[in-house]
């Protein structure tokens, strides 16, 4: 009991850390500021995200998960240790024990890269669990019981769908392509038609403020600014959710289609269960309007977004790290 239970959910959009009998503590943009001659961490999550591509030379600004792997590791170190350091506090006897979750697709090598981040940033006991399985338990599906829940943890670098049984992942496919990749599409888009360069988090706005899985039936209207490919100068352009809609089809399609390989895999009495209950998206790229109606006109399969589907994968963690002997199957550990 002296020891202190976080679970932390890192995302490649926002990590979200969680401490038993606290609850949630911190839910901030997985961006790391360092400086550039010495390493040292200036800034991390919000305060790090307004820095993005507005850095000195002396100063780097940068995401450390990429498709929901580390892909710089002394950085996703750094940032641990400081979600850790920040749930501790200055003074702390015992080292605390902390599960971070990964995609079901990843590799040994970034499964073992998770862990040794993790015990390097200050675990003592470090723990792994896979997400689909994770985001299924935080969105309140009786995984235990013996018939078929599908779930779509949608985040900012990889897609998982899952088809969850007797409490373990039964048929999963994992596409990193996600929340990034729409962002990624929009720019794209408004370079190809407008001449128009726009940064990531502009992208992001646009995403959120009109953006929309299938044409709306009033369509919006947003001003954007950014440098002109041509001239190299800043301007302005209005831009629709039409055009929205358009330029992110493809990326959407990606998802649809990770969804629909699942079901072409899942055993037959399994895809009966999941027509009768339906498929639960969670994760941040969720909430993209209209996607649920988007995934069931597609799949023929009614689909549904979890409650506050940004912080399932995290709650599910919490609950697994409480109750660890009766899921000691489904993790793996190191410490």
């Amino acid at each position: 009991m002296l020891r202190k239970n976080i679970a932390i959910d890192l995302g490649t959009a926002n990590t979200v850390v969680w401490v038993a009998g606290v609850g949630i503590v911190a839910n901030e943009p997985t961006v790391v500021a360092i400086q550039a001659d010495s390493n040292k961490v200036v800034a991390v999550g919000e305060d790090a995200k307004k820095m993005l591509g507005r850095t000195p030379e002396a100063l780097i600004a940068s995401c450390p998960m990429r498709d929901g792997v580390i892909a710089d590791y002394q950085v996703t170190e750094a940032m641990l240790r400081y979600f850790i350091g920040k749930v501790l506090g200055r003074f702390q006897l015992f080292k605390p024990n902390v599960m971070v979750c990964v995609p079901a697709g990843c590799t040994q090598v970034e499964r073992r890269a998770a862990l040794d981040a993790t015990l390097a940033a200050g675990a003592g006991h470090a723990y792994l669990i896979d997400e689909p399985l994770a985001a299924a338990i935080g969105a309140g599906i009786p995984v235990s019981a013996p018939s078929g829940h599908m779930i779509v943890d949608m985040g900012g670098g990889s897609t998982e769908a899952a088809v969850i049984s007797l409490g373990g992942v039964v048929v999963h496919k994992s596409v990193r392509v996600a929340g990034n990749k729409i962002d990624e599409a929009i720019a794209n888009y408004l370079k190809k038609k407008h001449n128009l360069i726009i940064g990531d988090q502009t992208s992001e706005e646009v995403k959120l403020k009109i953006g929309s899985a299938i044409p709306l039936a009033k369509e919006e209207k947003l001003e954007i600014s950014g440098r002109d490919l041509v001239f190299g100068l800043p301007r302005s352009v209005i831009i629709t959710s039409s055009e929205v809609t358009e330029a992110i089809r493809p990326i959407l399609f990606q998802i649809v289609g990770a969804v629909k390989g699942v079901l072409e895999d899942t055993p037959p009495e399994l895809a009966s269960d999941i027509i009768d209950k339906g498929i639960v998206m969670s994760g941040g790229t969720a909430i993209l309007r209209n996607f649920d109606k988007l995934m069931t006109s597609e799949t023929g399969v009614p689909a549904h977004v979890a409650d506050e589907p940004l912080l399932c994968v995290v709650r599910g963690t919490g609950l697994v790290l409480e109750n660890i002997e009766l899921w000691r199957r489904s993790i793996s550990t190191r410490g």
